[in-house]
């Protein structure tokens, strides 16, 4: 996406082995240090938008910051809505706290007073054990079956980027079906897509980020009504 120059990715590969991060030399980290300069103000999950705070779970649960440019990142405990900046796309998941706990809105939709005191977005709260670092094999054992499978990512998104997401799918080393090609929505290319054996589809959703219906809804539902139907995407 040029957000780094060539010289570094190649500094990258050459100076940082992937294999063993423990005993990093300085050169590495001096590259990684490179490579985060270039990036620390770039949005993760869509590259293209502003970097605003992400309003989610709930304000007391972030830091304020601001950019070097000088973008104001604060996030209030208590916002109006005229104080929401509707530059940001963070302002809707705002909105929607604001929304979903509203006294009206609970009693609306039947939630019993003192059952849930706060709805969260993303409820960080909930305790899990994690207990296993990659789900591929489990990718593995429900494709082999036969399973059909629709894999996606949105073109623009940094936190988890296409590349990587490619990455796991060629570690299942199952066989090209249909090489890349575009698929479209309305006569407009609307991504990339490729099909595996074992009914393993990849696709890219153009100018997505990292949900990326919530970027590109259009596109997404074409894209899920093909595949729901056992039609090629392209």
């Amino acid at each position: 996406m040029g957000l780094i120059s060539d010289e570094m990715y190649e500094a990258y590969k050459k100076r940082c082995s992937v294999e063993d991060n423990t005993h990093q030399s300085v050169q590495c980290t001096n590259t990684l240090d490179a490579i985060k300069e270039c990036v620390t103000d770039i949005y993760k999950n869509h590259i293209l938008e502003p970097k605003c705070t992400f309003a989610s779970p709930h304000p007391y649960k972030l830091k304020s910051f601001n950019s070097r440019q000088g973008r104001p990142m604060l996030q209030l405990r208590d916002l109006r809505l005229s104080e929401i900046s509707r530059e940001c796309r963070t302002a809707e998941y705002t909105m929607s706290r604001i929304w979903a706990n509203d006294v009206t809105v609970r009693e609306a939709l039947g939630i019993h007073q003192g059952t849930v005191p706060l709805w969260q977005r993303c409820n960080y709260d909930i305790l899990y054990t994690s207990d296993f670092n990659s789900s591929v094999r489990y990718h593995l054992d429900l494709t082999t079956r036969g399973y059909r499978g629709l894999v996606y990512s949105g073109d623009h998104d940094m936190l988890i980027p296409y590349i990587g997401t490619q990455a796991w799918i060629r570690s299942l080393n199952f066989s090209v079906v249909d090489d890349w090609r575009p698929w479209f929505v309305q006569g407009q290319v609307a991504g990339y897509t490729r099909s595996y054996s074992n009914n393993l589809t990849f696709a890219t959703v153009k100018g997505g980020g990292h949900t990326a219906p919530e970027y590109m809804p259009r596109q997404c539902l074409a894209m899920l009504t093909r595949w729901i139907s056992g039609d090629s995407l392209s």
